[in-house]
């Protein structure tokens, strides 16, 4: 069976085309980009959708991150592949999406968004090969797993602002 190439548009630091593709797996040339969303995920009750990475992942293997993620593919906006990434990582169907962050780190563009949803919290759907399991926590409970070792370092980082600073959004 033939394995499909993946192909992400390049980017400039400033957020914009470069006007060539990359291709996944392939080195990224000097001073270019490829983009990355991330969504985290809030039940409308508060409580947080926290997802395992697969072991088998190359990068944080069994480690939690909020909600889904992932490379945002050649043609797609960042708000395009976070509405898809956030499907098929979780089953979450997003119909709104607030920007949390955009931050350019090593070779990516991260831009992170905030989901509400009031979905059946038994309806999150695993990926095979992304994730191998869920839980939705309390705002409590899940900073514990956002201050342990446990959590994405990256998305700590991140969503410092929206997470402790602004305390979810509570202002």
């Amino acid at each position: 069976m033939e394995k499909k190439v993946e192909l992400w548009d390049a980017y400039n630091e400033d957020g914009t085309k470069a006007g060539f593709d990359l291709v996944r797996g392939e080195d990224i040339p000097k001073g270019y980009f490829h983009a990355v969303a991330e969504v985290f995920v809030m039940h409308e009750d508060g409580d947080i959708l926290v997802m395992q990475r697969d072991f088998s992942k190359p990068n944080s293997p069994g480690k939690f991150e909020t909600g889904g993620g992932g490379s945002v593919l050649k043609g797609e906006t960042f708000y395009e592949g976070a509405v898809r990434e956030l499907f098929e990582e979780t089953g979450v169907k997003a119909t709104e999406l607030t920007e949390l962050y955009h931050e350019v780190s090593g070779e990516c563009i991260y831009q992170g968004y905030l989901c509400i949803t009031d979905m059946n919290k038994d309806d999150i759907v695993l990926q095979e090969g992304e994730t191998i399991g869920y839980r939705w926590l309390s705002k409590e409970d899940f900073l514990e797993v956002y201050y342990s070792d446990m959590y994405l370092n990256h998305l700590r980082r991140y969503l410092k602002e929206f997470v402790i600073d602004r305390k979810f959004g509570m202002e």
